[in-house]
């Protein structure tokens, strides 16, 4: 079966080149030109993946986000944004995107990052893994404290779930990006910080206990 992916973008000409592209590539693809209809057709329907411009008539590719991501946690979500606006970027990654592109953008990089995502969210099955109060189930690819599930994203639970893994040892933010988002995709080091912050936000008090920076170095686990 066919990966769909929703296309959210307001721009004919944008729209057009990347359905044909993606649709080259083997995916089954679904044009929308507005923030209330995305809102709409992500909750109605399934997609494993969805494209969005921060732009937007209606609700503006930030409100989409928020929106979707509080239903669909796990659903891929790729933001288009301004290349010469780095808060767009870090924005984005705080409403719950996953990964973004700046426009003008090479489909050779789209296509990489679109199979990232992808790869992403097909987690492997593993044993559940406990530290503190929390269980990361990575078959149902969900953290839960008790019986409430954490919203962290895909990525947010992939960034996590690869500190856990290397308890103890010092990740530095290269070998993090490896981790998650593969070698074959280039990602700034301003991601990966943007996803630590949202992560330790989202565990709460003990954030900051369990993950802490090195200056220098990277990032480490510890219970």
């Amino acid at each position: 079966m066919k990966e769909r992916i929703l296309i959210v973008e307001d721009e004919p000409s944008i729209a057009l080149g990347l359905e044909n592209d993606l649709v080259l590539e083997g995916y089954e693809v679904t044009v929308v030109g507005d923030g209330n209809t995305a809102v709409e057709r992500a909750l109605t329907e399934e997609f494993e993946l969805m494209i969005l411009d921060v732009m937007l008539p209606g609700k503006s590719g930030y409100d989409v986000c928020r929106a979707v991501r509080k239903s669909k946690p796990f659903l891929p979500i790729l933001m288009l944004t301004a290349r010469a606006h780095e808060a767009e970027k870090v924005l984005g990654l705080n409403m719950g995107a996953d990964d973004y592109v700046t426009k003008p953008f090479s489909p050779l990089e789209l296509r990489a990052r679109i199979k990232a995502l992808l790869r992403r969210s097909s987690l492997s099955e593993h044993t559940p893994l406990t530290f503190g109060p929390f269980t990361m189930d990575f078959e149902g690819m969900e953290i839960r404290s008790g019986e409430k599930r954490l919203d962290l994203t895909l990525l947010e639970f992939r960034v996590l779930a690869a500190l856990v893994q290397n308890q103890g040892r010092v990740i530095s933010r290269d070998h993090l990006l490896d981790l998650v988002w593969g070698a074959d995709v280039i990602v700034s080091d301003r991601a990966i910080d943007t996803h630590i912050a949202n992560i330790r936000k989202k565990l709460g008090p003990a954030g900051s206990k369990f993950i802490s920076s090195v200056r220098g170095m990277g990032y480490r686990f510890e219970e």
